[in-house]
C-alpha cells in the first residue's frame, strides 16, 4: 500500500505572533508561545525520521494554492484583504478574523498549506497513491468564506475538494472531522452542496460555542448532508467508536463517496491543553482502521488526512504516527509509554450522557438502527 506524504518545512514557519496561550499579550500580560506553534507538527515530522517511517512515505510535490483554487472557495474580498496584509506589513500576530493571527508573508506559507491538501486529496483521487496524509500547517477547518476563524488562515481541506472536482478526479466526496472542534468552516463551505457529505465529531460547544449542532443538517436541496456529533466533555476511545458505528460509517455507506477525507485534529487526545477528550493514540489508529476499511468497501481504498489541531508537543507525535502507521499498514513499530498510565484512569467507559449524545445525532442524521448495524 503506497502512501503519499504532503510535507514542506516552510509551512512549520507560519507566526502566529506571541501569546498568552491562545490570548494576544498586547504588553499587557507576559508573553509567551502561542499555543498554534510549530512544535508539535515538527515534532512529528522528527518521530517519523528517527523511526525510519519516512523512507516508507511517498513524498509528494507541493506547489502553493493559486489564485483560481482559493477563489473556488473563498470570496475575492478576503483574499484581497489577505493580499493588503502581505503588502502593507503589521506586526507579528496581526488579527485577520476571529482568534486568526497572521504575520508579514503569512499568506505565502497559508497558500503553501493549502497546496499540501491538494497534492495529498488530488494524489489519492487520481489514483497515484492509495492514500495521504498532508502534515500542513496552518491548519484550515474554521476558516469561512470571507474570514479566517480558530487559527485557520484558508480552508485547506475545501480547497483541495474543489480542486479534485475541477479536475475531474471525484465528484462525490465525503469530509470525516474528527478535531476537537468543531469544523465550522468546512460545514459552511459545502452546506448547500450535496456533492459533498460532511461529518464533524467534536466536544460540544467548545469553539465556535455557537455551531455544530446536531439540527444542521445541511441548506434546502443538500438535506442530510451535513451531520454533527456534539458530545460531552471527557468522552472516549469507546464514545468515539460507538459514534462511529452508530453514525460515521453508516452515514459513508449511505453517501457512497468516490474519496473520503480526514480534518485529523490531535487535539481530542487526553493531553491536549484545548480540549476535554480522552483519546490516545491507539485510539486513533483504530479511528484511522476503521475509515480505511470503510474507504475499502466504498471507494477503492482512497484516503487522504489533513492535520488539523493538536497542541501538546509531547503526544501529538505518537498521536500523528499512530494514524500514518495504520495508513502505511504497518503494525504498531512506535510504543507509546504513555499508555499504560493512562489505562488506570477512570471514565474510560462509553456512559449515559454520551450515548445519548451519539444517539441523537443518529436521529437527526436521519439513520434508522437498520443502517447501524454493519
Amino acid at each position: 500500500m503506497s502512501t503519499g506524504f504532503a510535507w514542506h518545512e516552510r509551512m512549520m514557519w507560519h507566526d502566529p505572533g506571541l501569546a498568552v496561550g491562545a490570548v494576544p499579550h498586547n504588553s499587557i500580560f507576559q508573553p509567551g508561545e502561542h499555543f498554534e506553534n510549530a512544535e508539535t507538527k515538527r515534532r512529528l515530522k522528527n518521530m517519523l525520521d528517527g523511526y525510519d517511517i519516512t523512507p516508507a512515505l511517498d513524498a509528494l510535490s507541493i506547489a502553493p494554492a493559486r489564485d483560481e483554487d482559493i477563489l473556488r472557495v473563498h470570496t475575492a474580498a478576503y483574499l484581497d484583504r489577505l493580499k493588503a496584509l502581505d503588502l502593507t506589513g503589521g506586526d507579528s500576530g496581526t488579527e485577520f478574523g476571529d482568534s486568526a493571527p497572521i504575520a508579514p508573508g503569512g499568506l505565502g506559507i497559508a497558500r503553501l498549506s493549502a497546496g499540501a491538501a491538494i497534492a495529498a486529496i488530488t494524489s489519492v483521487a487520481s489514483g497515484r497513491v492509495d492514500n495521504a496524509y498532508a502534515l500542513s500547517r496552518p491548519p484550515g477547518h474554521h476558516a469561512e468564506a470571507d474570514r479566517g476563524r480558530g487559527f485557520c488562515v484558508l480552508a485547506n481541506i475545501a480547497i483541495g475538494v474543489r480542486a479534485a472536482q475541477h479536475q475531474g478526479l471525484a465528484r462525490r466526496v465525503a469530509v470525516v472531522d474528527w478535531d476537537v472542534h468543531h469544523g465550522n468552516g468546512t460545514e459552511a463551505i459545502f452546506y448547500d452542496d450535496p456533492s459533498v457529505l460532511t461529518i464533524s465529531l467534536h466536544q460540544d460547544r467548545l469553539y465556535p460555542v455557537d455551531s455544530g449542532f446536531v439540527t444542521d443538517t445541511g441548506a434546502p436541496g443538500a438535506e442530510g448532508s451535513n451531520i454533527n456529533v456534539p458530545l460531552p466533555p471527557g468522552s472516549n476511545g469507546e464514545t468515539y467508536g460507538h459514534a462511529m458505528d452508530q453514525v460515521v460509517l453508516p452515514a459513508l455507506r449511505r453517501f457512497a463517496p468516490d474519496l473520503i477525507v480526514v480534518a485529523c485534529g490531535f487535539d481530542a487526545a487526553i493531553l491536549d491543553p484545548l480540549g476535554r477528550m480522552m483519546l490516545t493514540s491507539a485510539d486513533y489508529r483504530d479511528l484511522t482502521a476503521q475509515i480505511l476499511d470503510a474507504a475499502t468497501a466504498l471507494c477503492g481504498s482512497r484516503v487522504a488526512v489533513v492535520h488539523e489541531g493538536g497542541y501538546s508537543a509531547a503526544y501529538v507525535p505518537f498521536c500523528g504516527a499512530a494514524v500514518i502507521e495504520t495508513l502505511l499498514g504497518m503494525p504498531p513499530g512506535i510504543e507509546d509509554p504513555y499508555l499504560p498510565f493512562f489505562a488506570q484512569f477512570g471514565g474510560l467507559e462509553l456512559n449515559a450522557p454520551q450515548r445519548a449524545a451519539v444517539d441523537a445525532a443518529t436521529g437527526a442524521a436521519g439513520l434508522s438502527i437498520a443502517e447501524t448495524v454493519t
